[in-house]
């Protein structure tokens, strides 16, 4: 059947590709190009001052690095399958902190960083050859009539990126348990997932468990199952909960918290995730069903 011009431009269809010129031409899945559009783009919009010399002295040095990280990709791709990743009690060691370089991937912040208190902290690699996360936490409010509430110290993974510097995840749907292996001071600590969400209002939701440590010479392995991290946003639980999306976990982080003053000490040897194939569980949280049309808040 024969369709004249002016019949196909009132079609809806036509009208939308039209608008978007970039879905009807483009047949490229950006996701396996080397450069990815910064989803975070336009929100900051000044002009580098960095010479142009210097970044192309500085993707030099790291272009090494990068080729190295994608042939690691590449064989990972051919070797990675379930039944030998997925073997029952075998822990997969996402970070390790034993070297400088452990500590690369990691950042620490405080409440001064952003002038909200007097904490401090620093990750460093102790005399044991292990990471030392430590500090002082200090809960005194500032006076400046704008904070409530002082006295936290954390540490948190870099972003998930493939080589080139792509954003990727780490995908834990496989897997049902989070596994530390620390040596504390007997104060409790709080743990974060963050994933990737896909607007802005979304970027500050994580999930959080409480990690307790027990103090004294002799070192602990916790398994924590996924199913018991509840959700969160700025510090707040929320009403409505919802299972962890494993398969797009970017950041992973520790906080001291615990509204005690003076100094912390937790040492770190390895974090990673296990599968236990007798964990049913698919989360321990009631979901609240709301009626129709009602929002939440």
């Amino acid at each position: 059947m024969n369709m004249n011009i002016s019949s196909l431009r009132n079609n809806k269809l036509f009208s939308a590709l039209s608008c978007c010129p970039q879905y009807f031409f483009s047949t490229t899945n950006c996701n396996r190009l080397f450069f990815e559009k910064d989803p975070k783009g336009g929100y900051n919009k000044s002009e580098s001052k960095y010479p142009q010399w210097k970044h192309l002295r500085d993707g030099w040095k790291q272009l090494g690095k990068e080729v190295d990280l994608f042939k690691k990709e590449l064989k990972e791709s051919l070797v990675n399958d379930p039944i030998t990743v997925l073997t029952p009690g075998v822990v997969k060691k996402e970070w390790e902190l034993r070297n400088g370089e452990h500590l690369e991937n990691w950042m620490t912040t405080s409440d001064s960083d952003h002038g909200e208190g007097h904490s401090s902290c620093s990750l460093i690699l102790n005399n044991n050859g292990f990471g030392h996360f430590s500090g002082i936490l200090d809960t005194t409010v500032p006076q400046d009539g704008k904070t409530k509430r002082a006295g936290y110290c954390s540490i948190r993974s870099k972003r998930a990126r493939k080589s080139f510097q792509r954003e990727s995840f780490y995908n834990w749907c496989t897997y049902t348990h989070l596994v530390l292996r620390v040596r504390g001071d007997g104060r409790s600590y709080l743990l974060s997932i963050a994933t990737s969400g896909y607007f802005d209002q979304l970027w500050n939701d994580v999930y959080q468990y409480v990690l307790y440590t027990r103090g004294g010479p002799y070192w602990q392995t916790t398994k924590i199952p996924f199913s018991k991290f509840f959700f969160s946003n700025k510090g707040r639980i929320q009403d409505i909960q919802s299972p962890i999306e494993l398969d797009r976990v970017t950041h992973f982080g520790i906080t001291a918290g615990d509204k005690i003053n003076g100094p912390f000490s937790l040492e770190i040897d390895y974090i990673g995730v296990i599968y236990d194939p007798s964990h049913k569980e698919e989360f321990a949280y009631e979901m609240y069903q709301l009626p129709q049309n009602i929002a939440a808040s």
